[in-house]
């Protein structure tokens, strides 16, 4: 009985030392222009990981990267995170880098984290001369992932107290880059010391994160909700 037992813990410590490696790995994004690309550098991206890796299942990195619009290595990864507060700028190869990177199948999520609105709109605009920000319906998939947001993105932040809007940017039908404003799910994502959110709007905004996730990562424009 007891070698049966040895040999069973032995045989868990294998497996539990060759569990698969992650499949993906998602990034914050580094810009110029004066603008914290940095706000949410310590515990966003990586608790809604966590929270993506136990309720969706997924095997997303635990190590968020951080990664410069113009670098190569931006096509590294399929999920790209961009938020700050003020001033954002994109020299012209670092527009045509990201253009190049959301054609070829990548995605750019942006949180305003209050104040990057008229930046962000207009260093986009390099990005995507031919293309206009439209607000997705609440009918969007995007809403309707794991979880059901049939009013759209949440209410996080109170900024200026406006209703929530998302977002996006649409390529030859494909939904390239998503924008959450007056909702601000970076923040809502960190850790409760962080803001003192309630946990109410915490789980709110991570479960968004993960629809965000799923939708991109996991073919949710054509998943059925679970």
């Amino acid at each position: 009985m007891f070698k049966k037992i040895v040999v069973i813990a032995l045989l868990y410590v294998c497996l539990a030392a060759f569990k698969p490696a992650p499949t993906y790995q998602i990034a914050l994004l580094k810009y110029s222009g004066g603008g914290d690309w940095y706000a949410n550098l310590e515990t966003s991206l990586p608790n809604l990981i966590e929270f993506c890796n136990s309720n969706l299942k997924t095997n997303i990195n635990t190590e968020q990267a951080q990664v410069e619009v113009g670098s190569p290595e931006l096509f590294n990864y399929p999920f790209v995170h961009m938020t700050g507060h003020g001033n954002v700028v994109f020299n012209p190869q670092e527009a045509e880098n990201l253009r190049n990177y959301l054609i070829g199948g990548g995605f750019l999520h942006i949180s305003d984290n209050y104040g990057m609105d008229k930046f962000v709109r207009n260093q986009m605009k390099k990005v995507f001369p031919e293309l206009e920000f439209v607000e997705l319906p609440f009918t969007h998939p995007i809403y309707h992932q794991k979880y059901d947001f049939p009013n759209g993105l949440p209410k996080i932040h109170e900024h200026e107290n406006k209703a929530p809007q998302g977002y996006g940017l649409v390529w030859q039908g494909r939904l390239v880059c998503f924008y959450d404003f007056e909702c601000d799910l970076g923040d809502g994502w960190e850790s409760f010391e962080v803001h003192k959110d309630s946990p109410e709007t915490h789980q709110k905004a991570l479960k968004m994160g993960a629809n965000i996730i799923q939708y991109v990562l996991m073919g949710g424009e054509n998943a059925e909700k679970k």
